[in-house]
């Protein structure tokens, strides 16, 4: 069994929860709990770097404690705080424990164990709010950094006629499995990877992922997406727009639109 370090930073100005995840996510976080004055971060035992999680802490003016958390206990923990999330009248998303919700045009089960994606962070509900502007019918689809495959699953919802989902980290891989299984998905293929060398070349790529990672990816997007297709992003926060606006255009991407909640950003690009 895998055990998962958690960390708990008490936070002075709940502002820097934001930063911090970004941050913290960069490190190989995978899993975040925010709480009044207080953010709990949890990651792989195996990935923890003491070293550099005392550099970002220390350089945020913050302290914070440390635990170790098995797998079975975080699952607990999310199944008691986990609540039912609605993206406007688009997209439900709940646990199997909850009753089903009526009145949205999609409904999704997803048990997010550690994997990032339930809705509940602002970057995979302004994806969620993306997704439901554009045309998936009949289109490919790459959800890159796919964690539940929450994103995945919804493309299906939408008529995309195939999608890939592929992630680096074998617990997202396996929790995306059960999640894809969970919704009676056909048209996913999941699979463990971290580049897009073996990819095709999809109509929409989707890419919830960090700043650090789309910038060093960048120039795959635009290798990789079809002429006519549409690059969406997030995992971004407002502070990150100038470097994403400039890795853009030396890619010959525009920025067609942009949202923004709780300081985090989500983009839609296509080639010029």
């Amino acid at each position: 069994m895998k055990n998962y370090i958690q960390i708990k930073i008490e936070l002075k100005d709940s502002s820097l929860a934001d930063i911090l995840i970004a941050q913290l996510s960069e490190c190989g976080f995978e899993g975040f709990e925010e709480g009044e004055n207080y953010l709990n971060a949890f990651i792989n035992e195996k990935e923890f770097d003491e070293e550099a999680i005392n550099k970002i802490i220390s350089d945020n003016g913050l302290a914070y404690t440390k635990s170790i958390i098995a797998e079975k206990n975080w699952n607990e923990e999310w199944e008691k705080s986990f609540d039912p999330v609605l993206v406007e009248d688009f997209c439900a998303i709940r646990a199997s424990f909850h009753q089903p919700i009526k009145n949205v045009n999609h409904e999704i089960i997803i048990t997010p164990k550690m994997s990032f994606g339930t809705g509940h962070h602002a970057t995979t509900y302004l994806m969620i709010q993306a997704i439901s502007k554009i045309d998936f019918k009949e289109k490919s689809v790459l959800d890159f950094g796919t964690g539940t495959g929450v994103l995945s699953i919804l493309a299906e919802k939408c008529e995309a006629k195939e999608i890939l989902a592929i992630d680096n980290d074998d617990w997202s891989v396996e929790n995306a499995k059960e999640n894809i299984a969970e919704n009676d998905c056909s048209k996913i293929v999941l699979q463990k990877a971290d580049s897009l060398t073996e990819t095709g070349k999809p109509d929409i790529i989707l890419a919830n992922i960090n700043k650090h990672i789309i910038l060093l990816h960048f120039s795959s997007f635009q290798q990789h997406l079809e002429k006519d297709g549409v690059l969406i992003l997030s995992g971004l926060l407002s502070s990150d727009y100038a470097d994403i606006e400039l890795a853009a255009n030396q890619n010959h991407f525009q920025i067609v639109s942009k949202s923004e909640k709780d300081s985090w950003i989500c983009l839609s690009l296509k080639i010029v």
